[in-house]
């Protein structure tokens, strides 16, 4: 890894420590309190690339999605770039006791699949680009089902935002989160002395030879796709240096 044992924590950039913290108002702040030492339990904390997510203004975090876990720390990670994170999550997480009040305090997105209203969450990730905000999308939908943690498939949602806002597009992995909570096998395993969780972001992405393509009508599916192939490519490369290996080959999303 490039930046130095992924075992020792990542301080913060000079120049991300001096910056002004955007507001987010009582619920952020209480995501925080209780998000910021649920990290430190579950296991050791690395968070590199800070200074990628900008001082102000919009921009469009796209990461991949190995646990359920991954929210918590891309929540911490943009809040230590002194920024608050606008998440594009499952409509369910609104039912839920306290956390759905927190969600909905705190201006999160709610996601309703396969329903008249899912295009509603892409219309509000829209406005909350347009008022300078930071959106954090998982373009596989949910969490990987490949047994070895890499990306899936991902949807076309947010290359459409990419293409038809003229904002930072910024690559973002988790990795660790998987090993402290597997879903799919039923195995929660915090690790606060022993596992590292590694959240990177890697530079922003260029967009404008894909937005120039980009004409008076919605985009086509093959700009979607090309658009949709280069976020996760970006995605799958910085995977690749942060666990310190190739993907096999044959084994691409």
């Amino acid at each position: 890894m490039a930046d130095g044992s992924p075992t020792t924590p990542a301080p913060v950039p000079r120049d991300v420590a001096w910056r002004r913290r955007e507001p987010g108002g009582p619920w952020v702040f209480l995501a925080a309190v209780v998000f910021y030492p649920l990290t430190w339990f579950l296991a050791r904390r690395r968070m590199v690339g800070l200074e990628h997510v900008p001082a102000e203004g919009p921009a469009l975090l796209v990461s991949n999605h190995v646990s359920y876990l991954d929210p918590v720390y891309t929540a911490v990670f943009v809040h230590r770039a002194r920024r608050v994170p606008r998440f594009l999550a499952k409509d369910s997480l609104w039912r839920v006791p306290v956390f759905g009040r927190i969600m909905a305090g705190s201006r999160q997105i709610p996601v309703a699949r396969g329903s008249r209203d899912a295009g509603a969450s892409l219309a509000a990730a829209e406005t909350a680009l347009a008022d300078d905000g930071i959106v954090v999308i998982y373009p596989e939908g949910t969490i990987t089902r490949d047994p070895a943690g890499w990306p899936m498939e991902a949807r076309s949602g947010a290359a459409r935002l990419a293409l038809l806002h003229d904002v930072p597009v910024i690559p973002v992995v988790h990795w660790g989160t998987l090993s402290v909570y597997d879903h799919y096998r039923r195995r929660f395993r915090p690790s606060p002395f022993g596992a590292t969780i590694t959240v990177h972001a890697g530079e922003p992405l260029p967009m404008d030879d894909l937005r120039a393509r980009v004409g008076d009508r919605p985009p086509g599916a093959k700009l979607m796709k090309e658009t949709t192939e280069r976020m996760m490519t970006a995605v799958g490369a910085l995977l690749e240096d942060v666990r310190g290996e190739v993907r096999p080959a044959g084994d691409a999303a």
